[in-house]
């Protein structure tokens, strides 16, 4: 048994649909503007060049129903609802046509994001972490196994605020399906059991404030609802 200096953090993890049992969360991996019309809104044209990621740490994990503080130096929280595939199986050079061999389940997801942080980052061209990789900006639903549900290729995603429609997608519409995403991903990267990538958002992200409900749902995943607390 090793002995640490001091006591190791607790692993982070997710529910799973319909069991006891948890998801071990090793990493977690963003795909970045990979709807077409979110990439117009966030004013870039879509085009076919290689997606590119960003990461936020394990301990930003946050379950279904929880209440989430709205965070520290920002004005802008905004939401991002999507998609998020965990890692069952890992591997380095995955190709595309065994890609999703390596998918455990499914799940809703809401990509949390400081828009002003990252407005300034990309201005000064530095790193979107302080803008994306914050406490508790990881929202995720419970896991829904491949062998319970299927692989998701398509259907309605869509982002509800306080009740109004705000997001409203389908999941066809990825710029870069979730095959591609995870053999352009382990080109770079081993991945490995644990692993969750947020496949990225539709159009219509927007602004929360204290006090705010917002709801993502996907079909044939459920429903994840998240409640902004008072600030930090």
């Amino acid at each position: 048994m090793t002995n640490y200096v001091i006591n190791p953090a607790p692993i982070p993890s997710v529910a799973v649909a319909g069991r006891d049992a948890r998801f071990p969360v090793r990493r977690i991996f963003c795909v970045g503007r990979n709807y077409a019309a979110h990439a117009r809104e966030m004013g870039h044209d879509p085009d076919r060049d290689p997606p590119f990621f960003f990461t936020k740490p394990a301990d930003a994990v946050v379950d279904d129903g929880a209440t989430v503080a709205y965070p520290a130096q920002t004005e802008n929280l905004h939401f991002e609802a999507e998609l998020v595939v965990a890692i069952g199986k890992g591997g380095r050079n995955i190709a595309q046509d065994s890609a999703l061999s390596h998918v455990w389940g499914y799940a809703v997801g809401n990509d949390l994001t400081r828009r002003d942080l990252q407005a300034v980052a990309k201005k000064l061209g530095r790193p979107w972490d302080w803008a994306k990789a914050f406490d508790r900006s990881a929202v995720c639903g419970p896991l829904h196994p491949v062998e319970e549900v299927g692989h998701v290729d398509k259907g309605r995603i869509a982002l509800s605020l306080n009740g109004e429609t705000r997001q409203d997608s389908d999941i066809a519409d990825l710029i870069w399906s979730i095959p591609e995403v995870i053999a352009i991903l382990s080109a770079s990267i081993e991945l490995q059991p644990g692993d969750l990538i947020y496949t990225g958002t539709p159009e219509g992200v927007g602004a929360m404030v204290p006090g705010d409900i917002c709801a993502v749902e996907i079909e044939g995943l459920g429903r994840l609802t998240t409640k902004i607390g008072p600030r930090e």
